[in-house]
């Protein structure tokens, strides 16, 4: 049926079960995604990417809620959505600046070894994370 097809390529995003996907979230972001101001290239990456920024917010944003109170890495955001890092971080910044996400106050090792920030969704924090 048409619901097992979609189901089937909702999966192959390996997001957590119940994550949505195709929404938008629009932000007033200064007419361009953010970019590092020293590069040409990272410069016109931005221009290419920002009319589909809306959409990737929405699906970190939509992972991140689908997580729940465990929440993310910004590695394992990049891992199991999958997302390449240069797309997921600065949509999840976004985020946090919107106050959408938040830092959880925990940590846990990424593959290297090192300590990575766990993000929470605020309403997955209490009090609803404002």
């Amino acid at each position: 049926t048409s619901t097992q097809a979609a189901q089937r390529r909702s999966s192959a995003i390996r997001a957590p079960a119940g994550a949505m996907t195709q929404l938008a979230i629009d932000f007033d972001t200064g007419g361009t995604a953010p970019f590092q101001r020293h590069s040409r290239t990272s410069r016109r990456a931005a221009v290419a990417m920002d009319p589909r920024a809306g959409t990737k917010r929405a699906q970190v944003l939509d992972f991140l809620r689908a997580c729940g109170p465990r929440g993310a890495t910004d590695e394992e955001m990049q891992r199991r959505m999958p997302m390449v890092n240069n797309t997921q971080r600065p949509r999840r910044i976004e985020l946090v600046a919107a106050r959408l996400v938040k830092d959880s106050g925990r940590t846990r090792k990424t593959c290297s070894g090192e300590d990575a920030v766990v993000w929470v969704a605020t309403s997955h924090l209490r009090g609803g994370g404002t």
